[in-house]
């Protein structure tokens, strides 16, 4: 062969590895895109099932707050360098 059909052929192989990739990449994006399809929907499902009440969001709330209220009592012990409930005033 001379140099001029190598090139080619590796020119030929060069496009058709990149075209390979090109499917791979869309193939990827196309899961993504489904991925994102069903936590949009699990997402508009939590949102729906919101109500007043015993419910999963109000149980995630309180725990977010209680987590909060914890950090807040331990934070004043820390600065105040003496326990929560004779800083409230309490004991």
């Amino acid at each position: 062969m001379n140099s001029k059909e190598e090139q080619t052929n590796s020119e030929v192989t060069n496009l058709e590895n990149e075209s390979s990739k090109e499917q791979h990449k869309e193939a990827n994006y196309m899961n993504v895109n489904t991925r994102d399809n069903k936590l949009d929907k699990k997402s508009k499902d939590i949102e729906d099932k919101y109500k007043f009440g015993w419910s999963s969001y109000s149980e995630i709330t309180n725990g977010r707050f209680a987590m909060i209220g914890f950090l807040a009592i331990i934070l004043i012990e820390l600065f105040s360098q003496q326990s929560f409930l004779k800083w409230a005033g309490i004991l």
